[in-house]
Parts: C-alpha cells; sequence; structure tokens
C-alpha cells in the first residue's frame, strides 16, 4: 500500500492507493474513522462515499481536485513498469 497525504484544516486524512489497483483507472481511497471513500482522478468524481457526510465528500473532493496532478503523478511513478 502506498500512502499519500492530505490536511484538511486541522484533521488529518489518509490518502492511499493500494499496490492491486494497477489494473483500474487512476484513483485515491479517502479514510476517516471507518469511513472509506474512493474517487475517480481523471476526472475527480466520487465513486463511493464510504459513508462520509455530504459536507465532507464535497470539502475532500475540492482537495482532490486542487491536488489532482500531484495524485496523478503519483499515481504514474508507483506503477510504471
Amino acid at each position: 500500500m502506498n500512502f499519500l497525504c492530505l490536511l484538511l484544516k486541522n484533521w488529518f486524512l489518509p490518502t492511499f492507493f493500494y499496490s492491486g489497483d494497477r489494473s483500474e483507472p487512476p484513483h485515491v481511497h479517502v479514510e476517516k474513522g471507518k469511513h472509506i471513500a474512493k474517487f475517480w482522478l481523471n476526472p475527480v468524481r466520487l465513486q463511493t462515499s464510504g459513508k462520509f457526510r455530504p459536507q465532507e465528500i464535497r470539502r475532500i473532493q475540492h482537495l482532490i481536485e486542487k491536488h489532482q496532478n500531484d495524485f496523478l503523478e503519483a499515481w504514474n511513478e508507483y506503477f510504471r513498469d
């Protein structure tokens, strides 16, 4: 598992992808407690909400959009042949 991290104001959200995710389009998983959401990266869109509240999903999606290029670069670097 490769971890990337985002900081949302005063709470920390692990943002990651699994090494087994290679066969899927680029995406990240975002975790908070028992909640894990999944966002596609190109274009950024929600795949699975993981029972996050809608307000949290909007904030997370905004940050992912802001850092989309960084996440795509990390994905491509990790999964390069």
